[in-house]
């Protein structure tokens, strides 16, 4: 039997070309798979096949676990502490095995072993198509669509299929078996039945790759795509900048008598492309994004990374655009949250912030409006810049003498002072349980305190819109801290 065994391995590795441990390995699961109906459960069993005699030996495996996870399969899972009575130096996640008795061969049944030794060869092919066509560094799939999968569609090139998934696709595209499709190619996923190369036409990444078919000065260095903004199918803003500088930007993106930007447009289901020049100047690049609406102003919040736009009447419907479209793809495009304001909004604004910052110094500073009026036209806007700007600065506000400008700053610091002792109290009664929360930074939890917020549970009582004005994170980032301290309550 075990010399059948050798004849049938070679004769399979040498009509489907593919090699002797491919089938092999086939051939052990096939055995695996049989002696564990033998024993019923999740038992995990090895095979080892010689590949030089066909002899084979079955092994009963047990994996180890941590003594304080506990057992999830008492079948194929063992503890660490007994599994160190039998191996004294054994660890988390080796194993332990048992020598057990072998199925032969011809228990399996001669149908059931081959169609698991086919499986795993035809396996084994599609990984190599797959694996060839990978290290082949193309960005886009071209192919044809083959059939649809669940509201999915199977895309074919040459032998290999990718998976163009419903949220991949551009709304409303109506796409048919036999159409030519191209997609970018996101990545494998391995955990996918079927094709497993993810394609996508929705995303900026198949939009910049169109843009570097298109225009050879891209793929050349002289141009370069910064980055991407879509609505699929509706319009599109893309960031681009030039190393030469005899090479217009956007010209060279539109082409003659608008070619290139026509290219992909077409291919885009006529989606409306903006071509915006990045700058390395926030507010200028904000500016160009926002086109084709005229800007009066902005102001740039760094610490909120966020900016106020003012725009007149006649601009504020172009700026934010139907739906919000404009404006919303302008911030993806930047990466600043973007606030759109008239004029009579931005000054209601900055009128109550000076408001505040006014009712700060009369508080802390323990001076009349009239000094505070004169702090804040001087652009003093916080304590820390009253306490340590340069003393020349300060001596040449008309309105304070030397021993004027001394009092302040001894006070704003005196302030500031009082106001850390206090805030760290505040940290104090922050619970450890809290402190020790996974994503946890002195400055978070310097600024949970200042919210009151001191325990895990009351951080788990948050709603995301809540954490984001404690915390400053971003939406992705709160929801996913307050799901970790909600973790208990699920373990519970």
């Amino acid at each position: 039997m075990n010399r059948e065994l050798l004849m049938l391995v070679d004769a399979i590795s040498r009509e489907k070309s593919v090699e002797r441990d491919v089938v092999f390995g086939a051939v052990e699961a096939a055995l695996a798979s049989a002696t564990k109906k033998l024993y019923g459960g999740e038992v995990d069993i090895r095979v080892a096949i010689d590949r030089d005699t066909g002899e084979y030996e079955t092994f009963r495996r047990w994996h180890v676990v941590p003594n304080e996870a506990g057992l999830q399969n008492p079948d194929s899972e063992i503890l660490l502490f007994e599994a160190q009575e039998q191996i004294a130096d054994i660890e988390v996640d080796d194993h332990i095995e048992e020598g057990v008795e072998s199925v032969p061969i011809g228990r399996i049944g001669a149908q059931a072993a081959k169609q698991v030794i086919l499986q795993k060869i035809r396996d084994a092919e599609r990984e190599q198509l797959l694996n060839d066509f990978m290290s082949r560094g193309e960005k886009i799939f071209v192919g044809t669509v083959k059939r649809l999968d669940k509201g999915d569609i199977i895309a074919e090139s040459g032998r290999v299929e990718g998976r163009l998934k419903r949220n991949e696709m551009i709304p409303k595209e109506n796409l048919r078996t036999g159409d030519r499709v191209r997609a970018v190619i996101l990545g494998v996923d391995p955990t996918q039945r079927g094709p497993q190369i993810m394609l996508s036409r929705s995303s900026g990444e198949f939009m910049k790759e169109l843009f570097a078919q298109e225009v050879p000065e891209i793929e050349q260095g002289l141009l370069e795509i910064k980055n991407a903004a879509r609505d699929a199918g509706s319009r599109a803003k893309i960031a681009v900048v030039s190393h030469d500088k005899r090479v217009d930007p956007i010209g060279t993106c539109v082409g003659v008598r608008g070619s290139r930007v026509n290219g992909v447009t077409n291919e885009l289901a006529g989606e409306r492309v903006d071509i915006v020049l990045w700058s390395e100047d926030p507010a200028q690049f904000v500016i160009g994004a926002l086109a084709p609406a005229n800007v009066q102003s902005i102001v740039v919040d760094e610490e909120r990374h966020a900016m106020d736009v003012v725009v007149d009447e006649e601009n504020l419907a172009i700026a934010i655009g139907r739906g919000g479209q404009n404006v919303r793809l302008a911030s993806e495009l930047t990466g600043w949250k973007i606030n759109i304001m008239t004029a009579e909004e931005s000054a209601a604004k900055q009128a109550e912030e000076s408001d505040s910052v006014r009712k700060l110094f009369v508080e802390k500073l323990d001076v009349d409006e009239e000094v505070a009026d004169i702090l804040i036209a001087e652009g003093f806007a916080t304590l820390e810049e009253v306490a340590y700007v340069p003393m020349q600065e300060m001596l040449e506000i008309e309105s304070f003498d030397e021993e004027t400008v001394n009092e302040l700053r001894t006070r704003a610091k005196d302030a500031l002072l009082t106001m850390e002792i206090a805030r760290e109290e505040k940290v104090e009664e922050v619970s450890q349980d809290l402190r020790d929360l996974e994503g946890m930074t002195p400055e978070l939890i310097a600024k949970l305190a200042a919210g009151d917020i001191h325990t895990r549970d009351d951080l788990a009582d948050l709603a995301v819109d809540e954490l984001v004005e404690i915390s400053s994170l971003d939406e992705a980032a709160a929801r996913a801290l307050i799901m970790k301290a909600r973790e208990h309550w699920f373990n519970a």
